[in-house]
């Protein structure tokens, strides 16, 4: 089976800076003088990437910016795929916040998660890797999203008795994003391992 290769299309701004403050391990990464550097958070896979861009463009932490394959796109190329240890200070003090406006922007496709995950073992279910969500409620999200689907957060919380579901995804999301040894990965991309970084 050929794996399908993840591409982002679009990224949100974790942090920008000059090319010539870029890490010494990144020396393979040809950056001109004239460029800046921002390191990005893809929206469909929590793909961390680093970009160039022309010096007189300086996107906003936080921002959504446009990065598929199709031109005129935000960025002038990506320079590579990174892990959360090659974050810089402001990029990891920004990625919550930027993790929470994802997960406010696509409230549909988080909360289908609920609807549709299932067990990963026989004795394991996806819920309960979820902070706050032990068999009990991974139970009564299961036989209340048989009875109907869960619509929103708000519905979560009501019904399933997750008490904050964006907390628990976010929390989730970010543990995904700093264990590079984690088996069981729900939302986010697996890390690139330095031999085959690309």
């Amino acid at each position: 089976m050929v794996r399908q290769k993840k591409y982002e299309d679009f990224a949100y701004v974790l942090d920008v800076f000059p090319a010539s403050e870029i890490k010494a391990q990144a020396s393979n990464i040809i950056v001109h003088r004239d460029e800046n550097v921002i390191q990005l958070l893809g929206e469909e896979f929590f793909t961390l990437l680093e970009a160039a861009t022309p010096k007189g463009n300086k996107p906003a932490v936080g921002s959504r910016l446009y990065i598929g394959k199709d031109v005129p796109r935000s960025v002038l190329r990506i320079l590579r795929r990174i892990n959360y240890d090659d974050l810089t200070v402001n990029a990891k003090m920004n990625l919550e916040s930027v993790i929470l406006k994802i997960l406010e922007e696509n409230e549909k496709r988080f909360v289908d998660f609920f609807n549709t995950a299932r067990p990963l073992t026989p004795r394991m279910h996806a819920l309960e890797l979820m902070p706050g969500i032990g068999k009990k409620i991974a139970m009564k999200i299961i036989e209340e999203r048989e009875i109907k689907p869960f619509e929103s957060y708000e519905d979560l919380r009501k019904r399933g008795g997750v008490l904050d579901p964006v907390k628990a995804l976010q929390q989730r999301i970010l543990e995904e994003l700093r264990s590079p040894e984690e088996k069981y990965r729900l939302f986010v991309r697996s890390p690139i391992s330095r031999e085959t970084a690309a």
